[in-house]
């Protein structure tokens, strides 16, 4: 595992991404915990159930915690595939793709509303065991 990322599985939206993501790890660089498991709180205490709930959270091998957008680019870079995110870290796009990125995960729910019909997910978004 290089990156563990803790998502929202409530989240339509937030699950599809996850699950292209994982289609597209077939060496298994990326572990997926689901924020909603029972178990979440006692296997991760050192995370905020309630701020990762706010922002996208990331944890490297190495123990480093990031957050939003560089979650996702570090994501996609490990998949090896969709190499133009990594222009959302660029110095001059960063601080914009950061804000329009807090403003998606605060509607996301919403937003997916709009975009699927569904606001929350029931089991058929649940990512496969």
């Amino acid at each position: 595992m290089e990156l563990r990322i803790f998502f929202d599985g409530n989240c339509p939206l937030c699950s599809a991404e996850m699950r292209q993501l994982k289609a597209r790890d077939p060496d298994d660089h990326i572990e997926l915990v689901d924020l909603n498991a029972e178990n979440f709180s006692s296997r991760f205490s050192y995370i905020d159930k309630d701020y990762a709930n706010t922002i996208l959270h990331g944890e490297t091998a190495s123990g480093q915690v990031l957050l939003g957008l560089d979650v996702t680019c570090k994501a996609w870079a490990l998949t090896g595939t969709r190499p133009w995110i990594q222009v959302l870290r660029l110095p001059l796009i960063k601080p914009l793709a950061d804000w329009c990125y807090l403003r998606f995960a605060k509607h996301r729910y919403r937003i997916s509303y709009l975009l699927t019909g569904k606001a929350r997910c029931d089991s058929q978004c649940q990512l496969p065991k």
